[in-house]
């Protein structure tokens, strides 16, 4: 199972998706839980992956190194916008399976949203983590001004990131024109992202495009049971006063609370939106996004327009499965190289 373990609340940034920190009296700046409770949770489970979640995780660096030091876990990874990754030694990072790190493509649309000078610095991260063996994850923020087709090419031409994978921004912001920008932009350059990445798979190269990757996997080997995450089934959130949370963002949402982690707690399964029971898509989206499926904060309709982006962009990528099965069974690719499963990196394949 994957557990993403919160630090602190606390972020040295305030980008414009989530304008920073948490209130200290949300998500603490400090855990307030006993980590022997939380120790005896995480070895129960023989297959746990513990990502280092915040706020900015790597503000209690102290926080990662005495739970590395006392809790066993079979992959271990951070969740960071790279810009404090000094603060960990680097013998905690050489156990570390795997880094995302946020950034949102060129320097000019990262910078924008998240802060002067921040993509160099997140680049500088990414040449130090790569160096200490530790898998890189490019980890985007799509919004109006992004172009998908320029921003993903680029990250993938810089040669520091392992895998790619994006989410849109259509949950703590005002609404936007997501449908006109969907048609005029992103739709078109999801296509030209999908003729690379079948140009590369022809030539027995996979790009971990994990938008991509990650239908073709649900279409080949397992669909999703529920939103590819795992929330609230396959993936809990810790929270920095105990609390054991389905959904990581849902920090207030009483809906959201299985637990805690010295009383212990039940996972809810599952669960879809009422529009997902009969869709046709539902085995290769699971239902995107448990903390949309409950919360809709743009209302009903906007998220119908999300849910059509979000067809459309599936329509795109699961014309190419007849293809991709038949590179496998002329050799051209192996099976075992097209197989994902977004919880070991804590990714969310649906953006």
């Amino acid at each position: 199972m994957l557990w993403l373990v919160f630090t602190t609340g606390a972020c040295n940034l305030r980008c414009d998706y989530c304008g920073g920190s948490f209130p200290n009296s949300v998500v603490p700046w400090r855990p307030r839980y006993g980590l022997e409770d939380l120790r005896r949770l995480i070895e129960s489970d023989p297959d746990a992956t513990v990502i280092f979640y915040g706020g900015e995780p790597l503000i209690n660096a102290r926080y990662i190194m005495r739970f590395m030091d006392s809790v066993r876990a079979r992959r271990y990874g951070v969740q960071t916008n790279g810009l404090l990754h000094r603060l960990l030694p680097d013998e905690y990072w050489r156990r570390m399976d795997v880094a995302l790190l946020s950034i949102d493509g060129r320097e000019e649309v990262t910078d924008r949203h998240r802060g002067r000078g921040v993509y160099s610095k997140v680049l500088e991260a990414a040449r130090r983590l790569r160096s200490l063996g530790v898998e890189t994850i490019a980890r985007m923020t799509v919004t109006q001004d992004s172009n998908i087709y320029e921003d993903v090419t680029h990250l993938l031409g810089l040669g520091l990131f392992d895998k790619i994978h994006w989410q849109l921004n259509v949950v703590w912001t005002k609404r936007w024109n997501l449908e006109s920008w969907a048609e005029r932009s992103y739709l078109p350059g999801l296509r030209r992202l999908m003729d690379l990445f079948m140009k590369s798979l022809r030539e027995g190269i996979v790009l971990r495009i994990i938008p991509i990757l990650g239908v073709i996997s649900a279409a080949i080997f397992r669909p999703f049971e529920g939103v590819p995450c795992g929330a609230g089934y396959r993936s809990v959130a810790v929270s920095t006063d105990g609390r054991v949370l389905a959904c990581p963002i849902a920090v207030r949402e009483r809906w959201a609370v299985l637990g805690s982690v010295d009383k212990g707690f039940r996972l809810m399964g599952p669960r879809l939106a009422p529009e997902c029971l009969r869709c046709p898509y539902r085995p290769y989206c699971g239902g995107r996004c448990l903390y949309a499926i409950m919360e809709r904060d743009w209302g009903d309709e906007g998220f119908a327009a999300v849910d059509k982006v979000t067809r459309a962009y599936l329509d795109v990528v699961l014309s190419a499965v007849p293809e991709v099965k038949e590179l496998i069974a002329k050799g051209v690719v192996r099976p075992e190289d097209l197989y994902y499963d977004p919880t070991k990196d804590s990714t969310e394949v649906i953006p």
